[in-house]
């Protein structure tokens, strides 16, 4: 899971940095995060406890109870995704689908100079830059407040709880 994570991150930034659209490496690096993300999708339907989807549905009321325990200060930590954090999960994986998935139509004889799949890859790389910066952010303020080193933890695959958990 944890190199799937870096992965990604390093093969987005190299896309949407360094590489030029019209040049094959860019494509080449799509079709590979496209296969991540579907190996992914897999990972999370047939995958190990902390990484199946059922393990951290999306919830729109665990995520409203989070933001309530940050605003009140109420400390929980999650052993696996927290509420928010799942649902930043769904969001960049469906998110990186539309990129991947419009940045194949651009390549296709039918859509060809058509103008919306480039419309809809551009403002689906903006979301996940978007998203992305306020993934890291938020990692670093629950690591803050929780006294949970979670970036750490994306590296070690190990979380240290320091006071209550919850």
């Amino acid at each position: 899971m944890r190199v799937f994570h870096w992965s990604i991150a390093g093969l987005f930034t190299a896309n949407a940095f360094f590489t030029s659209p019209k040049h094959d490496l860019h494509h080449w690096i799509g079709y590979t995060v496209a296969g991540l993300v579907t190996a992914r999708i897999l990972w999370g339907l047939f995958g190990t406890r902390h990484a199946r989807f059922k393990d951290f549905p999306p919830s729109p009321t665990g995520a409203l109870t989070q933001l309530r325990d940050m605003a009140t200060g109420r400390r929980h930590a999650h052993l696996g995704h927290s509420p928010l954090g799942a649902l930043m999960i769904y969001n960049l994986l469906i998110t990186l689908l539309v990129i991947a998935g419009s940045g194949w139509l651009m390549t296709t004889d039918a859509y060809w100079g058509v103008k919306w799949p480039q419309e809809v890859h551009e403002l689906a790389v903006n979301w996940a830059e978007v998203s992305i910066a306020a993934h890291i952010a938020a990692v670093v303020f629950e690591s803050r407040r929780l006294r949970v080193n979670l970036a750490r933890a994306m590296i070690t695959g190990k979380k240290v709880f320091r006071g209550n958990r919850g």
